[in-house]
């Protein structure tokens, strides 16, 4: 692969105008093409469980009931100044708010307060239920805001109007203001670390690339195929995120050769052939993890995971043809001018920075790239002047007074370190103390996730000042909590002697359940001999007490036909988020464990170890643990939720964890691979297991740390959303790269390879021999540039 990236990397350098053209042609035709078969007009963000029994249900409702079988919507009438719904004028004003709603668009019923007695016993709320017979994402553009133009005619002095229910539910989300957000911040981070605002600006305009490519696209398909608007937000997020990050390894690693004196063809070509094969593993890393949500049979979820999937495809194929293309428009303009801050740390990485081993034969150079001489000027070695006796640490001084342990190997720390180098040399050294520090703080902080409550969001987690999440609030505190989320049950009466009374008498036995407010008279089809039952819970419709009832009656279904000879099934919007919180549930941990798995297949034939995969999965559990219980703690318990604008507590929202799996995975493999190698490819050179730790930060430890960050703040920019799905996923993701990054890459993996030393980097002859060489890091493709300032020394032949 790095061969075939090398070339690419050329031939798209070369053909730069082309390619150029190839991209911005693809991007007219998403476009067009979203135009005119497409738009986010057509999103779809329904939940639905193909073949679960709430979806057959209200499969068979849509021509038994029609009217039943579509979303709802709630106008909720509060009289106030001490007034009552029931007072004549106020009662005449709700019946012609009612009459002007029933010719709203799309309307198929609606159901008088008076009539349904959904009255509350102070007299002051009232309720009427509207009723349509398609789901929430075929409702008309402007349907809902058309009914609250038709009902805000009673919205007068003494009375108030909020109109909410289901039908406002996961409505779509906006995210234009965060995508600006992120870019923003991402440019600032990308120029603070390469010191020039035209190097930074690249990594940007290749991920705007990819990113309009992939949501045009997907856009384009909505028409066809089911897409949410979640789906497209995380799209989006994840796009925009890793283009930039791709791009940034890849630049980075095209600017050090340039600063070495390559020239900038072949230095694309190389950059792209090394870094660019990183990228490319990476990338499908996270493909397949997010692809691997189709299998959960959710398509509400597969659709979340292909959108995902397709935009860091594209930020893949971007990274390794567009990218070089504009390199080749750039040309030596990226090279960092002489005497520049950036230039000096170039060389310091690749010059003073390189292994200074005694013990080992690596080069020993002193911070100014000059040769580590005795006082007399001799060279130190075997045999002259100043010796360094076998197997004792004798320091050896060099000219800027940093001090070389012959017997660790270490290089020698001057200017060339750098913070990162700096915080590795910090962590390694008492290693087992800092595995101690990093499991026991990420244990504290994944305690919470022992609580995890999962539910799909609904308006009691709506923003507080939309009409919905009033009308959500109103109707719990004056009807109750169940009001807001009645289930359904569809009683078949086809086998009873009786089927009138037989609904009556399953209307009686539920309503004999725990936790039931009150049960509807049962609305029969005499024609298809089926009953539709509406039932209050006591309990909200996130309330673990109404999974229990739901469960409750699935499990008395058998005890009900024998009674009355009818057969019954539960449905409505709370009886399938119990679905889909129960199918995700069960899919969770044999997901986690293929994509752990996966990781350990992949992390053994890339680095060639048993130690450094083993390290890789127990880091990411880590992570996954520790961001899930950050997320329970602003989320679910309210802990410091006022800063990212969380004002209602509630539960983690069922497609979250599963979500967090596939994409932090890919993610951390990302950091891994870009910082490991480095770690791996010293090792290989000098032997010397601790040196090739600083190493590893020496290289990419500034890059990753500009990536990691540049991620969590594309990421952060999203909880501006007023989706709680959205803001939960773009906090967990946030949180969860800061951990992985920081805590684990750049903690826990340098202290684990500091304890184990050589054994991290061993594999079994047997093994060894039947794993395919990747060459992720492109070594066939022959060195990096070597600095001028490096010297080599004569080795050393001490163990």
């Amino acid at each position: 692969m790095p061969a075939f990236l090398h070339r690419l990397g050329r031939l798209a350098f070369r053909r730069r105008r082309r390619m150029l053209a190839l991209w911005l042609a693809l991007v007219a035709a998403a476009v067009v093409c979203m135009t005119a078969f497409g738009g986010t007009g057509k999103l779809d963000n329904t939940f639905s469980i193909p073949g679960s029994e709430s979806q057959r249900a209200l499969d068979r409702m849509k021509t038994d009931f029609p009217t039943f079988s579509g979303t709802s919507a709630q106008i909720v009438f509060t009289a106030t100044d001490g007034q009552k719904v029931t007072d004549p004028a106020d009662s005449a004003r709700i019946r012609a708010a009612l009459g002007a709603a029933a010719s709203a668009p799309q309307v198929a019923k609606v159901v008088s307060p008076f009539d349904a007695h959904t009255i509350s016993a102070d007299g002051t709320t009232a309720v009427a239920q509207v009723r349509y017979e398609v789901p929430q994402s075929a409702l008309e553009p402007n349907a809902l805001d058309a009914l609250k133009s038709a009902v805000s005619g009673a919205n007068q002095q003494g009375m108030r109007v909020d109109v909410g229910g289901s039908a406002f539910g996961n409505a779509p989300s906006e995210s234009h203001r965060s995508d600006i957000i992120g870019v923003g911040v991402a440019l600032v981070i990308l120029t603070l670390t390469f010191g020039s605002l035209l190097t930074a600006g690249i990594p940007v305009v290749t991920a705007l690339f990819g990113v309009a490519t992939a949501i045009f696209g997907a856009l384009s398909l909505t028409g066809t195929v089911s897409i949410s608007s979640t789906a497209q937000s995380l799209a989006l997020m994840i796009g925009l995120a890793v283009g930039i990050d791709y791009a940034l390894f890849i630049v980075s690693r095209h600017r050090f050769h340039l600063a070495h004196g390559m020239e900038p063809e072949e230095s694309a070509a190389l950059a792209v052939g090394t870094a660019g094969s990183a990228v490319v593993f990476a990338g499908l890393t996270v493909v397949i993890a997010m692809t691997g949500l189709t299998v959960v049979g959710i398509p509400y979820l597969t659709a979340m995971g292909l959108a995902a999937a397709g935009a860091v495809l594209i930020a893949v194929l971007v990274a390794t043809t567009l990218l070089p293309a504009i390199l080749g428009f750039a040309g030596t303009r990226l090279t960092p001018g002489p005497g520049s801050r950036a230039m000096r740390r170039e060389q310091a990485v690749g010059g003073a920075g390189e292994d200074a081993v005694g013990a080992t034969g690596d080069s020993l150079a002193s911070a100014t790239g000059e040769n580590v001489l005795s006082g007399t000027g001799d060279n130190v070695a075997g045999g002259t002047r100043e010796s360094v006796a076998d197997g004792i640490e004798e320091s050896v001084a060099s000219r800027t007074g940093e001090i070389v342990a012959g017997g660790t190997g270490e290089h020698v720390a001057g200017a060339g370190a750098n913070a990162a180098e700096r915080w590795f040399r910090l962590v390694t050294r008492r290693p087992l103390l800092t595995l101690v520090a990093v499991v026991a703080s990420l244990g504290a902080l994944a305690w919470p996730a022992h609580d995890m409550r999962l539910a799909l969001p609904d308006n009691g987690t709506a923003p507080t000042s939309s009409s919905q999440r009033i009308a959500f609030d109103r109707v719990g505190e004056k009807l109750g909590p169940g009001f807001n989320g009645p289930l359904l049950v569809l009683a078949d009466t086809s086998h009873s002697s009786d089927p009138a009374t037989a609904a009556q008498r399953v209307a009686a036995t539920i309503g004999a359940l725990p936790d039931v407010a009150t049960v509807g008279k049962p609305v029969a089809n005499p024609a298809t001999h089926t009953a539709l039952i509406q039932v209050i819970p006591d309990s909200a419709p996130s309330d673990p007490a109404t999974k229990t009832l739901v469960n409750s009656i699935r499990d008395d279904r058998a005890a009900i036909q024998r009674d009355t000879g009818a057969t019954v099934q539960v449905t409505g919007s709370t009886a399938v988020s119990v679905d889909v919180a129960a199918k995700l549930n069960s899919a969770l941990i044999p997901f986690a464990a293929v994509v752990i798995g996966l990781s350990l297949l992949l992390l053994l034939l890339v680095f060639r170890s048993l130690v450094v995969p083993l390290k890789a999965a127990a880091g990411f559990l880590l992570s996954i643990a520790a961001t899930l219980g950050a997320v329970v703690g602003v989320f679910q318990l309210g802990h410091l939720g006022s800063l990212i604008g969380v004002d209602t507590t509630g539960p983690v929202s069922s497609f979250l964890p599963i979500i967090l799996l596939a994409v932090l995975f890919g993610l951390a493999m990302d950091y891994e691979v870009f910082l490991v190698s480095r770690m791996r490819e010293s090792y290989l050179h000098t032997g010397n297991p601790l040196g090739a730790v600083h190493s590893g930060a020496r290289h990419s430890g500034r890059v990753v740390t500009a990536a990691a960050l540049i991620m969590t703040s594309v990421f952060a920019a999203f909880l501006t959303s007023d989706s709680t799905m959205l803001k939960q996923i773009a906090f967990a993701l946030a949180a969860g790269v800061l951990l992985d990054a920081f805590v684990i890459r750049m903690t826990f993996v340098p202290a684990v390879l500091a304890l184990t030393r050589h054994a991290a980097w061993w594999l079994p002859k047997w093994l060894e021999r039947r794993l395919p060489d990747l060459d992720i890091e492109g070594d066939r493709l022959g060195p990096a540039p070597a600095a001028p300032e490096s010297v080599a020394l004569t080795p050393s032949t001490a163990d």
